[in-house]
């Protein structure tokens, strides 16, 4: 019964920690660096740059996080996202995921 009940309070640490989202305020002045192809409000004015308004926060965060692993290729967005910190990912992600 102990096994049981430290699983389920390591779960529950795990999952409260997967759910805290980054700082939409934060974020959104971290944007202006994106704007030029993804659009001040998150819908790109062109369309071969995709629309972040909206998208899912885990999505983004794992999209951004592969971008700075090279595990996706794309130069433009390697160079964008290399200085970002793990924190500015969180802030970004809440950004654009908070856009309706």
């Amino acid at each position: 019964m102990k096994k049981i009940s430290l699983f389920i309070a390591i779960l529950a640490l795990f999952v409260s920690g997967a759910s805290m989202a980054g700082d939409v305020a934060a974020g959104k002045a971290k944007a202006a660096q994106c704007a030029a192809c993804h659009g001040a409000s998150g819908m790109s004015p062109m369309d071969m740059y995709p629309n972040l308004a909206g998208q899912k926060e885990q999505y983004l965060v794992k999209q951004m996080n592969d971008f700075r692993s090279g595990a996706r290729k794309d130069p433009t967005m390697q160079a964008m996202v290399a200085a970002l910190t793990d924190a500015d990912v969180a802030n970004l992600s809440a950004f654009y995921a908070s856009i309706k």
